[in-house]
C-alpha cells in the first residue's frame, strides 16, 4: 500500500466551523482567524459564505473579511455561493476561488437550499459559466453522500452521481461531505470506487468529514488508503452543519495534522500553531473544543510533546 507523500490540508474554520452559530460572529474575528490559519500554513482557507443573513447570520459581511485578511500568494481563499446572487456577491469582493454545493438526497437539497437537485444545477449553470468568464476557480462540494438525516442511508451510487456532475461542469475540486459524520472507513472506500467507477478522478475528490460517531479519522485513513490526498477539517474540531440535526462538528485539524505528519505525510501546516488557534477559536466562540491532539499537546502533565518539539528543534 503507498498512501499520497504529501496532502493539501483545506481549513473549514471561518467558514463551515461557525456556521451553525445563530448569531453574527465579529468580522474582527474572522479577519484574525484567515490571518492566524495563514500564518499556520494551510495551503486553502474558506474564509465565509455569500448567502442571507436571515438564513446563516454568522458568516454575513463575508466581503469585508475578504477585503480585510492578509492573503498570501499561493493561498487559496474560497467562500461558497449558492447561486448568481451570490457570485455576483463575491466577485465584486474578488474572491478568485468559489465552491458551489449540491446535496447527494432530494430530502436535505430541500432542507438545505430550498430546491431540487436538478433545480439546484439549474441554478450552477449560470454560477459556473459567470466564473468562467471571469477567471474564477468552482470547487463542488456534495452534502451527505454516506447518510441523510432524512433518508438514511445513501447509495454510494447516488453520491457519486452527483459528484460526476459537478466534475463535468468544471469543477477542479469535489468535496464529498460526510454532513452528519455516520460513515465508516467501508463505506468511505466504497464511495470513492463509485466516484472513479462514475467519471471523477481520485486525484479531484476531497475527504470532509464530520465526526458525529468518532469515526472521521478513521474514515481519512481510509480515503489516503485509496489515493485521496485532499482533506478539509476544522481547528478544534468546530462546526455542524446548521440543517443536519444532531451532526457534531467538523474533524478537528490537529488531530488530522498529527495522524498525517505521523505517517510521514507532508502537509506544511505547524500543529502546535493549529492546537493554539483551536484553544484560542473554541474560547472565544463559547465552544466547545473536541479534539484529544488538543487537549493531549496542552496538557501540562503530557511531557512527551514538549520532548518531542525540543528533539525536533
Amino acid at each position: 500500500m503507498t498512501l499520497p507523500a504529501k496532502v493539501k490540508i483545506i481549513d473549514l474554520t471561518a467558514r463551515d466551523g461557525i456556521e451553525g452559530i445563530k448569531r453574527l460572529i465579529p468580522v474582527d474575528f474572522r479577519v484574525e482567524l484567515v490571518n492566524r490559519l495563514t500564518a499556520a500554513g494551510f495551503p486553502a482557507i474558506e474564509v465565509g459564505e455569500f448567502v442571507s443573513p436571515k438564513v446563516i447570520p454568522a458568516v454575513q459581511y463575508t466581503e469585508q473579511v475578504v477585503q480585510r485578511i492578509t492573503q498570501k500568494p499561493g493561498v487559496e481563499y474560497s467562500a461558497l455561493v449558492p447561486n448568481m446572487r451570490g457570485f455576483n456577491d463575491a466577485l465584486a469582493a474578488r474572491v478568485k476561488y468559489i465552491t458551489i454545493f449540491a446535496s447527494a438526497t432530494e430530502a436535505f437539497s430541500q432542507a438545505n437550499i430550498n430546491c431540487s437537485i436538478e433545480q439546484s444545477f439549474a441554478r450552477f449553470e449560470p454560477v459556473v459559466a459567470a466564473a468562467r468568464q471571469h477567471g474564477i476557480q468552482v470547487r463542488g462540494a456534495v452534502s451527505c453522500v454516506l447518510g441523510c438525516p432524512y433518508e438514511g442511508e445513501v447509495d454510494p451510487r447516488q453520491a457519486a452521481h452527483i459528484a460526476a456532475r459537478l466534475y463535468r461542469m468544471g469543477c477542479y475540486e469535489i468535496a464529498l461531505g460526510d454532513s452528519i459524520g455516520v460513515g465508516t472507513p467501508g463505506s468511505v472506500q466504497a464511495l470513492i470506487q463509485a466516484c472513479v467507477e462514475a467519471g471523477v478522478p481520485v486525484s479531484r475528490l476531497s475527504a470532509h468529514f464530520h465526526n458525529t460517531c468518532g469515526m472521521a479519522l478513521a474514515n481519512c485513513y481510509a480515503a489516503l488508503e485509496m489515493g485521496v490526498a485532499i482533506m478539509e477539517s476544522a481547528a478544534g474540531g468546530l462546526g455542524g452543519c446548521p440543517n443536519a440535526p444532531g451532526a457534531t462538528g467538523n474533524l478537528a485539524a490537529e488531530e488530522l495534522v498529527y495522524m498525517l505528519h505521523g505517517l510521514g505525510i507532508e502537509t506544511g501546516v505547524d500543529l502546535a500553531e493549529v492546537v493554539a488557534i483551536g484553544q484560542w477559536a473554541t474560547k472565544r466562540l463559547e465552544q466547545r473544543l473536541d479534539s484529544k491532539v488538543n487537549e493531549s499537546m496542552s496538557n501540562p502533565h503530557m511531557t512527551y510533546f514538549s520532548q518531542v518539539s525540543q528533539a525536533r528543534a
